[in-house]
């Protein structure tokens, strides 16, 4: 198991690019400047941490997104003590876990495709935000192959005589 302490992700919005290349007619997306920054830094982290190979195989990812500490923490305090931190200002967790899932590509894990168990959350804000990852190898399951039949459920179920709106 690998814990890291990384800095606070950029924004998906920032991270990849979109431009349309001389002659050609469709847009090319690639990384931003900002996004390879990072990467070298989560690199050079996962290095200082000890990972000199990344994970293969089937890996479960735990992820905790850090906001910056405001400034006025204490006044927020002072006016809601029980939630003062949802106001907050944060990435969507959702952005952050792309960005920090595709910043341990290739460096702590070999590819995204192998993250089969993930859970995110967001937590306290801490000065200068962060990302806190921990990452499992988890093996596949023991046995043979056994297809395992899970029947459909119906989304909505009709009553006789009803009107479907």
């Amino acid at each position: 198991m690998i814990t890291l302490t990384l800095p606070y992700p950029v924004s998906a919005n920032i991270y990849w690019r979109s431009f349309v290349p001389k002659g050609h007619k469709r847009a090319i997306v690639c990384l931003s400047d900002v996004a390879k920054a990072f990467k070298r830094e989560t690199a050079a982290l996962a290095l200082l941490a000890g990972v000199r190979s990344p994970i293969s195989g089937r890996v479960a990812l735990t992820i905790t997104l850090h906001p910056k500490f405001p400034k006025d923490a204490a006044k927020r305090a002072r006016l809601n003590p029980s939630a003062w931190d949802e106001s907050v200002q944060s990435i969507d967790l959702d952005n952050a876990l792309k960005v920090t899932i595709d910043c341990l590509k290739g460096t702590v894990i070999d590819d995204d495709k192998w993250v089969w168990r993930l859970k995110a959350e967001r937590g306290q804000p801490v000065e200068g935000g962060a990302v806190v990852v921990t990452v499992e190898q988890i093996a596949p399951p023991a046995g043979l192959f056994e297809y395992v039949h899970i029947p459909a459920k119906p989304l909505v179920t009709a009553q006789a005589g009803a009107q479907p709106f």
